[in-house]
């Protein structure tokens, strides 16, 4: 590690810290009474076949249908029958999907195969209020928001393809329909949902829907803080994808003047998004982290969308939900770029989400078919990665093995021009070119490595595969490991010690002194503190990081320190090395016209100090 390759790993830092800177069963719904089913049946005309499937409800007493007459016809739309919220619940083989009465909508979405980190039940949920609602006009010239009024459950049945399919219907008094209708896939998490409108015309102002999406991210991962961090609020408009962050304590908006596919507040590992077949016009979104923590609420999103409803009597407003996990295979089948709300690359090192999509991502799932330890599998990664960089690294030891040899002659060349750094900086260049040494030939193999390192970073940060995952202490692979919680909190370090962390730390701290032999000395005694920095720091950065992003370092670390005894010791002749150096300072050297100025330069800067010289001689005569 000659002062190149130290000053290759400094940048390598700095654009880390600047990349890490920059960087939610319910009971069956009551039908209204008999004859009005009769008539919704005739109006929307049902597959005879799932009429065996209609929810029938008790009669209603005279009083209650009294009130419900009377509730009725101030509000112009006939609302179900029981004017109460109940609950309906879906099963597949995903999620259970909790369904209301109250604006015919998802109340709550569990999640089966996932759990919260203190292994609690998983729910991907709508706000609490006006979860998925929109204005409608109703015959006594009012607006009534569909959340506000209580619709019919009027069936649940199976299609060929197996699909469960559940509708809800809110009837107006002259005779005009709404119908929710959501089709829930066996395996598949996002739900189909229909609005039909019978009759609609008149329903919005405009032709508008005004639609109103509540969304909320309860904590599911350990550490609330981070979880923020890789929160996000999520969009394409005009057929490009872009996202917003999310901070502690901070409220921000957008709005959207272009058509907009679909929008989404998504978590580190889950996302709840909204999308509009037919595209929003416009809209806007805000959004919100609290500061305070006790409700353990990641974040909240209120969205006030606008979609041109198509002209006729009856029409479908296509739309989906999609309540699940932010996994990229699961998104990328979608085919409509919400795959790239899994960070594998962001910011300044976007371009590193293409190292990660076409190379760690299969070469990752791959090993995950043959290997059940994921730890292993990260560690087997590590050390593809490190083989097919190792001319990279090969060059780089073999430029410090060169310096190293030439470092009798720097020294001699530090007495000569003890007070002439120019000189000296001249002669150093000449030494380099006779030589044949490339001063920055350390440098540039680590600068390349770069882009590797935060490729792994950003994938260790997003991949759910690894979420639960244990290895050796670490209880989940996603999340730090600690060995022990303070009970107090550090600085700049946590309230717990990962013990991965201090292995990381540790293994690049014996790196950085295996290196100082090789490090040219340079008079400056900072140099001699600066392979300690980056490991000391990296201490108090990485310790609330994921164990497999410590771990996949500490074992890289560990390769490093291989790699640099087996070069240093058996494939680098150092005997070698210098005869060839030797050999070169022979070899008759054509100059370049940028040589060709250093030395023009060299030559005038000679002239001009013997004519200070003369000049102050003949003063002092």
């Amino acid at each position: 590690m000659d002062r190149n390759s130290l000053i290759g790993f400094l940048l390598l830092a700095l654009l880390f810290f600047g990349y890490f800177y920059y960087t939610k069963q319910g009971q069956l719904a009551y039908e209204k009474e008999q004859q009005r089913i009769s008539d919704s049946l005739k109006l929307i005309n049902p597959n005879p076949e799932s009429t065996a499937n209609m929810v029938n409800a008790p009669a209603l007493n005279t009083d209650s249908l009294a009130r419900l007459q009377q509730k009725s016809a101030h509000e112009g739309i006939i609302q179900d029958s029981v004017a109460a919220e109940t609950f309906h619940t879906v099963e597949t083989k995903l999620f259970r999907v909790t369904f209301t009465n109250k604006g015919g909508q998802p109340a709550k979405v569990e999640l089966k195969n996932f759990k919260t980190f203190d292994d609690k039940p998983l729910f991907v949920e709508n706000g609490n209020f006006n979860r998925i609602s929109y204005a409608i006009n109703s015959v006594a010239n009012k607006t009534v928001e569909t959340a506000d009024v209580f619709f019919t459950l009027q069936r649940e049945e199976k299609d060929t393809a197996g699909n469960t399919i559940i509708s809800y219907v809110l009837q107006a008094a002259d005779g005009r329909q709404i119908e929710h209708r959501y089709k829930l896939q066996h395996d598949n998490y996002m739900i189909d949902f229909d609005i039909r409108l019978i009759n609609g015309n008149g329903l919005f102002t405009d032709q508008v829907l005004r639609l109103n999406w509540d969304a909320q991210a309860t904590q599911k991962e350990r550490d609330l803080d981070w979880e923020v961090q890789q929160s996000h609020v999520s969009f394409v408009e005009n057929g490009e994808f872009d996202f917003e962050n999310m901070a502690r304590g901070r409220k921000d908006d957008k709005k959207f003047v272009r058509p907009v596919d679909w929008i989404a507040l998504n978590q580190q590992f889950f996302v709840n998004a909204i999308v509009a077949k037919d595209k929003f016009e416009s809209g806007s979104i805000s959004w919100d982290s609290p500061k305070d923590t006790a409700d353990h609420l990641v974040a909240t999103a209120k969205a006030n969308m606008h979609l041109k409803v198509p002209s006729g009597n009856d029409v479908t407003i296509p739309m989906q939900l999609y309540y699940g996990p932010s996994d990229y295979k699961i998104l990328k089948s979608y085919n409509n770029q919400m795959f790239n709300m899994v960070p594998l690359g962001t910011g300044i090192f976007a371009f590193v989400k293409y190292i990660n999509r076409g190379f760690v991502l299969p070469v990752f799932n791959f090993l995950a078919k043959y290997i059940s330890s994921y730890g292993l599998i990260i560690a087997l990664l590590t050390i593809i990665i490190r083989l097919l960089i190792s001319p990279l690294t090969y060059q780089s030891y073999l430029s410090g093995a060169k310096m190293k040899l030439l470092r009798p002659e720097m020294d001699a060349l530090k007495e000569k021009f003890k007070d002439d750094k120019q000189a000296f900086a001249m002669e150093q260049m000449k030494l380099y070119r006779s030589a044949g040494v490339n001063p920055v030939g350390g440098c540039v193999p680590a600068l390349l490595q770069v882009p590797i390192f935060f490729a792994l970073y950003s994938f260790f940060n997003s991949n759910i595969a690894l979420r639960g995952h244990s290895f050796l202490w670490a209880n989940d692979l996603s999340t730090y490991d600690s060995i022990l919680n303070l009970p107090f909190n550090i600085p700049l370090y946590g309230a717990h010690v990962s013990l991965f962390t201090l292995l990381a730390t540790v293994t690049s701290l014996l790196i950085s002194l295996y290196g100082m032999s090789n490090m040219q000395d340079t008079g400056n005694p900072m140099m001699k503190y600066l392979p300690f920095i980056f490991p000391v720091v990296l201490l108090g950065v990485f310790n609330r990081l994921p164990s497999s992003l410590t771990w996949y370092y500490t074992v890289s670390n560990v390769i490093t320190l291989l790699i640099q005894f087996v070069i240093q010791t058996y494939i680098i002749d150092h005997e070698k090395v210098l005869a060839k150096l030797q050999e070169n300072k022979l070899k008759p050297k054509k100059k370049n016209k940028w040589q060709e100025r250093i030395e023009a330069m060299q030559q005038q800067n000679d002239k001009l100090k013997q004519m200070r010289q003369k000049t102050d001689s003949n003063r002092k005569k």
